[in-house]
């Protein structure tokens, strides 16, 4: 994340000069994240996509384009702060192409000694048809609210508008989809084999909120309102 208190031609430069270093110090970076988190989180780090956040007062008509060619998973975002609150606005975004880390393979590629780890999108292309189907239905629903965006990870696949409001990721041995909700596991009617409490264990996509098992459309419909809650306090 870059910031600047007001428009400043140099934040997306910035941005990108921060990334590279963190490209070239992957290691210093998972240990950090291991003493500070723990071994679990450090050995999920997703390297193939990093994203920047550039934050400011305000930009120019040329940066949405500049990061448009850039290419790189970016979003531009002002502020405004009205008395003591303060309002975010996404200006441009755009979700990058995944692409292997510089240096080195993903941390979960070293832990298992196994290569590559699969992705989303080929357990999606792996899936039966009416389990792609059953997404295709999904992804509709979370696209049809207003500007929620799409981003394709490396074991997951967001959708945020700001920050992520859903990740699904695919389970053709399961048949089914799990998605994670940006949700107060506290205030939410949870029930056996359908959603469950995620905090505290770990899990890929948004780690502290509710989890849906959606294996028909008739679970999808039964989510219908979990994730309107989502998008909305995203």
């Amino acid at each position: 994340m870059e910031y600047k208190r007001s428009r400043d031609q140099n934040v997306i430069s910035q941005a990108l000069s921060y990334l590279s270093w963190l490209l070239d110090h992957q290691h210093e970076f998972e240990s950090l994240v291991k003493e500070k988190l723990g071994t679990e989180h450090a050995e999920t780090i997703d390297w193939s996509n990093p994203r920047l956040v550039c934050i400011a007062g305000d930009f120019t008509d040329h940066d949405p384009k500049a990061i448009e060619v850039i290419g790189r998973r970016m979003d531009l975002v002002s502020y405004r702060v009205f008395d003591d609150v303060l309002t975010l606005q996404l200006v441009a975004s755009v979700s990058g192409s995944s692409s292997p880390a510089r240096g080195k393979a993903p941390s979960e590629s070293r832990a298992t000694g196994t290569g590559s780890p699969k992705s989303v999108q080929q357990y999606l292309d792996e899936s039966p048809r009416d389990l792609q189907e059953l997404f295709a239905a999904l992804d509709e629903v979370l696209l049809s609210h207003g500007d929620v965006q799409k981003e394709t990870q490396l074991h997951y696949i967001a959708y945020r508008r700001i920050k992520n409001v859903a990740t699904v990721r695919v389970q053709p041995r399961n048949r089914m989809l799990v998605v994670n909700l940006k949700l107060d596991p506290d205030i939410v009617e949870l029930h056996e084999g359908f959603s469950r409490d995620v905090r505290g264990l770990g899990c890929l996509g948004i780690r502290d909120g509710v989890e849906l098992r959606i294996r028909s459309h008739e679970d999808l419909a039964r989510a219908g309102d979990l994730i309107r809650q989502s998008v909305d306090a995203g």
